[in-house]
């Protein structure tokens, strides 16, 4: 009854209107509701026949007339409120905006989900950039200050000449970071001792070929004069011991199977005596052989002496590196700050981490051949490899490639104008594989691009000359970024938190970026805000020491005090 009540109304209405459309008219484009007699009875009977279209019908009959004119069940002709011409003009915009919008909603489905790759150019979104960018966010509520240095007017505790137990002689070996540690631990095992120690020889292997010695990286005079009160060292081997070869050579000379990190009661049980009945010895091999929780917490504060104020590089080398800094921050003829990027990805690096790396199948095969040659028994018949590798990089145990590190640089902020130096060897994968990075990140040197040619070949003699340039630029930097661990960004971390909390450090979670570069349904805003909490808080403050923690990258306890 409520339909028919409807419909009759709605016949009152269109029957005094000046134009009354004709059933029969087949012009008309719609048919009134109202129509004659026959069209009622028609959809009546065509009711009656299908029960399930009541419903539906009687839903579409309460319907606004704008959409009911619209869905062809009103005559347009009837109704000519503004409500109807408005509701047209809308629809007809939401229609012209999503034919507009086609194209970019294409590429934006058929894009990666978090950065868009045009051959070997990533383009991530632009973030805007944190008031933290360049700065410690939380060095106002640290209240550390370094306190390893010699204190003026201190009391010596060395023995006599005469009353020495003995000399001890090391071979640092490897890079120019390990020797620095092995430099450190060598000065305590003598303190430890009571022995004198014989400058250290810088030895290197097969891979770096270089043969630095100790006073062509090393200011000799700073490094004696200021430990003076510490721990007795001479230059060379006593002129009394006549066979300087028979170190070394001789077995009886040398004293071998220190295990690593070991304490200090094992020098003074295991060492000491040898070292006192033979006079002379060498010790070998010689790296990571002394502890940090099982020596005199003044021994570790020694070590952070001889690292941050015995050690420091020749004159000509802090000078070089001071040029170079002050260059990144000139380079666009404002004062800028600028991102030290210690970038580990050599070929070497890749192969012996395991893992797996995007890449061609003839790349693929290679490195397999490269990995079996030099690490034959980790390598067996590779079947294992791929499991390994899966591993690995979920535990955040695998270098970060060039492009990886883009992208997470562009998460935290930093913007396409940032002035980057990068401190590495040899990229795997050449330029194809850099140029994600230095695509995202144009203002990305190295020093041979800052520094003319003369003043590079003038330190080339020395290979260890051009790890100290990298050490010191880094060091200076504004923000370090290191990609991997290593003694390099260990040793650079550990200084930056000595010498102040204002520098910022970063160091990538490589587990999380991991876990986020391998969901398929992360999106750049989530990607974004996953980065930025994550390192809110990894940016290098000092921190509180823990069992086994690592002194060269962390000297809190030892070496800072309350300020």
């Amino acid at each position: 009854m409520a339909e028919l009540r409807h419909s009759a109304s709605m016949g009152n209405r269109a029957s005094a209107g000046s134009s009354p459309v004709k059933r029969d008219d087949p012009s008309a484009p719609f048919v009134s509701a109202s129509g004659a007699d026959g069209g009622g009875r028609d959809r009546d009977r065509d009711r009656d026949k299908d029960p399930h279209r009541a419903p539906f019908a009687s839903s579409v009959l309460h319907l606004p007339p704008p959409i009911r004119s619209l869905l062809a069940l009103e005559d347009p002709r009837v109704s000519t409120s503004t409500a109807y011409r408005i509701l047209v003009a809308f629809l007809a915009f939401l229609v012209l905006a999503g034919f507009l919008s086609l194209p970019s909603l294409w590429s934006r489905l058929n894009a990666p989900y978090l950065c868009r790759k045009e051959g070997i150019v990533l383009h991530c979104p632009r973030v805007k950039e944190p008031p933290s960018l360049w700065e410690n966010p939380y060095s106002a509520t640290t209240s550390w200050k370094p306190c390893a240095e010699r204190r003026e007017g201190g009391i010596s505790d060395l023995p006599s000449e005469n009353e020495t137990n003995g000399y001890i002689f090391i071979h640092a070996e490897g890079g120019l970071n390990q020797q620095r540690i092995a430099i450190c631990n060598a000065v305590a095992v003598a303190k430890i001792m009571g022995a004198t120690l014989i400058l250290p020889v810088l030895k290197q292997d097969q891979i770096w070929k270089d043969q630095t010695k100790f006073e062509d990286i090393f200011d000799v005079d700073h490094f004696i004069e200021y430990l003076k009160d510490d721990v007795r060292i001479v230059r060379d081997i006593p002129e009394w011991f006549v066979d300087k070869a028979e170190l070394f050579t001789s077995i009886r000379r040398t004293v071998k199977n220190i295990p690593k990190y070991a304490s200090a009661d094992f020098y003074i049980d295991n060492v000491l005596p040898r070292i006192k009945e033979k006079k002379i010895m060498a010790l070998k091999p010689f790296v990571d052989r002394l502890g940090y929780d099982n020596v005199p917490p003044e021994i570790n504060r020694l070590r952070c002496r001889v690292n941050y104020h015995a050690l420091k590089f020749l004159p000509e080398i802090e000078e070089m590196a001071e040029k170079l800094a002050a260059r990144m921050r000139n380079r666009t003829g404002n004062v800028n700050p600028y991102m030290a990027l210690h970038l580990r990805f050599e070929k070497g690096m890749v192969g012996l981490s395991f893992c797996d790396f995007v890449g061609t199948r003839e790349e693929k095969a290679m490195m397999a051949a490269y990995r079996q040659k030099e690490w034959p028994r980790r390598y067996k018949n590779g079947s294992h490899l791929w499991q390994l590798a899966l591993q690995k990089r979920k535990e955040g145990r695998c270098p970060l490639e060039p492009g990886e590190v883009a992208v997470i640089l562009r998460a935290m902020g930093y913007p396409k104008e940032t002035q980057i130096y990068v401190a590495s060897g040899q990229v795997y994968g050449g330029k194809n594989r850099m140029a994600p990075l230095r695509n995202m990140f144009p203002n990305l040197v190295t020093k041979e691009e800052l520094a003319s040619k003369e003043e590079i070949d003038h330190f080339r003699k020395h290979v260890t000359s051009l790890a100290a340039l990298d050490f010191l630029v880094c060091l200076k930097s504004d923000v370090f970024v290191m990609t991997h661990g290593g003694n390099f960004a260990k040793l650079i971390i550990g200084a930056r938190r000595y010498m102040g909390h204002r520098l910022k450090s970063i160091k990538p979670d490589k587990g999380l970026m991991s876990k986020s570069f391998g969901d398929p349904y992360m999106g750049w805003a989530s990607f974004v805000e996953d980065v930025v909490i994550t390192h809110h808080t990894r940016t290098g403050l000092p921190e509180e020491t823990f069992p086994n923690y690592d002194i060269w990258e962390n000297p809190l306890t030892p070496c800072m005090c309350r300020a």
